[in-house]
């Protein structure tokens, strides 16, 4: 079952991830963000902004219309392929099903660090990933407001505004600098195991947006990431961003993480494998 699955996968990468649905993908992301995100930075009304499960989980007009423009764009790019969103979601639970789903399916998060965007901080940014199978095949990370553009496909490696992403190895002795979940979003149990990672050689610090942390993983500005949840538009693309740069990612359990769920967490994303051992080592600690 698995080798046929990775044929599979290895057809539709040689067949339908071309260089020109790569190039397609990532015009369509910047013209969602110049038509409905760019435009409305720093610009928002309070009647455009909304709460959704709690005063810091925050959806905006921008948000919602964005999503809508990459649905429609996106599908229409890939045909047969299917369009999970973290706004649709928020409308329709059932729609996130898809993601376990035999069609190809687009993972998309309009806005990546919306209480950055409506406090008008830059560090936000779009993502999508496509996957095929549960499995990643290609990722797009686009900070409109910082001018950065990452893109990876899987076996063809990870590139920041054209230029190939290297995550490489962390300093020999120097502390591990580690983002980790924000304890709002955690539980008593994951609390435990992120407060593993306080401890000698650990520099822990509360995450921004999701996206843009992976895309610092991936650049080697920032060792690792411990998150707690595993909303798949938060993870799938970056996650691919940080192995096709050299990195690796492990959950709590020792494994892999996937994007289909059932994950043991935290999880940590890191820029090689030794130390993703290392803290996914420490989170299991916490048990």
């Amino acid at each position: 079952m698995i080798e046929t699955m990775t044929e599979s996968i290895d057809d539709f990468l040689n067949h339908k991830v071309t260089d020109q649905l790569v190039s397609d993908v990532e015009r369509t992301v910047r013209a969602a963000a110049a038509a409905e995100i760019t435009p409305r930075f720093r610009q928002l009304a309070a009647h455009e902004i909304q709460e959704k499960s709690a005063p810091h989980d925050l959806v905006t007009v921008a948000d919602q219309r964005a999503e809508v423009y990459l649905t429609r764009e996106l599908a229409a790019l890939l045909p047969g392929s299917v369009v999970v969103g973290e706004e649709a979601v928020a409308a329709d639970p059932t729609t996130y099903e898809a993601i376990r789903g035999t069609a190809p399916v687009w993972i998309v998060d309009p806005v990546d660090g919306t209480r950055q965007f409506v406090h008008g901080d830059p560090g936000f940014c779009t993502l999508v990933a496509l996957a095929l199978d549960g499995v990643v095949v290609a990722s797009w990370t686009y900070a409109p407001a910082l001018d950065e553009f990452a893109v990876a496909v899987r076996g063809r490696g990870a590139r920041l505004n054209g230029q190939a992403l290297h995550a490489g190895s962390p300093a020999p002795g120097a502390d591990l600098a580690v983002a980790t979940s924000h304890p709002d979003y955690t539980t008593d149990d994951q609390k435990r195991a992120l407060l593993c990672l306080r401890t000698d050689g650990f520099a822990p610090r509360p995450c921004g947006s999701a996206g843009l942390e992976y895309l610092a993983v991936a650049r080697g500005a920032l060792d690792a990431t411990a998150f707690s949840w595993e909303l798949a538009w938060d993870h799938a693309a970056g996650l691919l961003l940080v192995e096709e740069a050299g990195g690796a990612h492990l959950t709590r359990g020792g494994v892999p993480f996937v994007i289909t769920g059932g994950n043991a967490l935290p999880f940590t994303a890191a820029r090689d494998a030794a130390t993703a051992r290392r803290v996914a080592g420490l989170l299991s600690g916490g048990a």
